[in-house]
């Protein structure tokens, strides 16, 4: 059984987490690579925090960014559907006690389709595992 991120009342909002990476489909996406923006919301009680001001009682958001940069920069697959997936698992290991669960909204930013100028988002919502 998953938690409900719903369920948590407070949420982090990070935004426009930006890196350079080789995931697509196209053989030329892989040597030359794209930019890629995150938005993410943690959902994570953060009532310890707010009474305490204290760093350890949250989810330091310093390691959120790293996490989505490194993984951008580092991982390379065929689809945007698998990085944002491995960036919402990442996420989740961050912190197995506190965070509830993790929306990423990934945005490939100039994707190589003819007569297309827009973007492509992935919006997936992840939780974690009740571990009884």
């Amino acid at each position: 059984m998953a938690c409900d991120p719903k369920n948590a009342s407070d949420i982090i909002h990070l935004r426009g987490i930006r890196s350079y990476g080789y995931t697509g489909f196209l053989p030329e996406e892989k040597v030359l690579g794209q930019w890629f923006s995150v938005d993410l919301k943690l959902y994570i009680n953060l009532n310890a925090a707010g009474q305490s001001d204290d760093l350890s009682d949250t989810l330091d958001y310093r390691a959120a960014i790293e996490t989505v940069k490194t993984t951008i920069q580092s991982e390379c697959f065929d689809l945007v559907e698998r990085l944002a997936q491995t960036i919402a698992e990442r996420l989740l290991q961050l912190d197995r006690q506190r965070l509830l669960g993790v929306n990423v909204q990934l945005t490939k930013e100039a994707a190589p389709i003819p007569d297309f100028g827009g973007a492509i988002m992935i919006d997936i919502e992840r939780t974690q595992a009740k571990v009884e």
